[in-house]
């Protein structure tokens, strides 16, 4: 009996590391996505580098994570399989990392929202007790903290520069802090997993992110927004209208060529 209860416990808890796992590796892969789109695009070649390398950076942090969800669950799905052979209901990402990447300030507001969160949870992440994830927290926090510098001095490069720059960057953080309030959600999963050591409780990250994102927004003249509405439903696989079209490019290439090697 005893050991069949320990059985259930691991199994349960291998479950559970596979769904949160999944969640931060579509957080990741949905980003890397949506900065993508960038990449020739961007105000400068330096911002085409510097984006497509922190696009590079989320790729790396979404294999490792889908990896390990496929090892979690039992099923042995590889990062490939968790990335192409879903449907967008099983996707559990947080609707701020799909939202359209609009002008460069938008996008911006969206860096600076994740990048912040990102970069408090991987340092707290490093200290888990599973293996996989602190392994994987302890390398990605260093790529973390870059991301986070890049969108605290163009959020202040953007807030001091033109009267139409600080607009824009003030329009930008309107738009997307509404999402932001999803990053910080709790739910039994999360609740198990913080009590366990094995991750953190978002919520607990909430009162330090909104300390660090006001100082930068203070910096760069900006106001801080208050919503008065937040989103969720992505990380149940509810996603907004723009979602789709993501996916469906994304996937495009495995689904014409399913199979393919290159």
């Amino acid at each position: 009996m005893t050991i069949e209860l320990s059985a259930a416990v691991a199994g349960t808890r291998n479950r559970d590391i596979a769904e949160y796992a999944l969640r931060l590796g579509d957080d990741a892969l949905i980003l890397c996505q949506r900065l993508c789109a960038w990449v020739t695009n961007a105000p400068t070649i330096e911002e085409d580098l510097a984006l497509s390398n922190i696009a590079l950076d989320l790729l790396g942090h979404a294999r490792t994570l889908l990896s390990l969800s496929g090892r979690s669950d039992g099923t042995d799905r590889g990062d490939d399989d968790l990335a192409y052979r879903r449907t967008e209901r099983e996707f559990r990402n947080a609707l701020l990392l799909e939202l359209p990447n609009g002008d460069f300030a938008v996008t911006i507001a969206r860096q600076l929202a994740y990048t912040h969160y990102m970069s408090l949870l991987y340092a707290e992440l490093a200290a888990s007790a599973d293996e996989g994830l602190a392994s994987f927290a302890c390398r990605a926090v260093k790529e973390a903290e870059y991301h986070r510098m890049h969108a605290s001095q163009w959020t202040v490069r953007l807030g001091l520069g033109t009267e139409e720059s600080r607009r824009r960057m003030q329009t930008g953080l309107e738009h997307v802090w509404p999402y932001a309030a999803e990053l910080f959600e709790a739910d039994d999963l999360t609740a198990r997993l913080d009590t366990d050591g094995t991750a953190v409780a978002p919520a607990r990250l909430r009162t330090a992110w909104e300390r660090e994102t006001a100082e930068v927004l203070t910096e760069a003249g900006l106001t801080v927004p208050a919503p008065s509405w937040e989103a969720t439903g992505g990380r149940s696989g509810i996603h907004t209208e723009a979602f789709a079209p993501l996916l469906a490019e994304f996937q495009s290439v495995f689904r014409q060529y399913p199979g393919g090697v290159w």
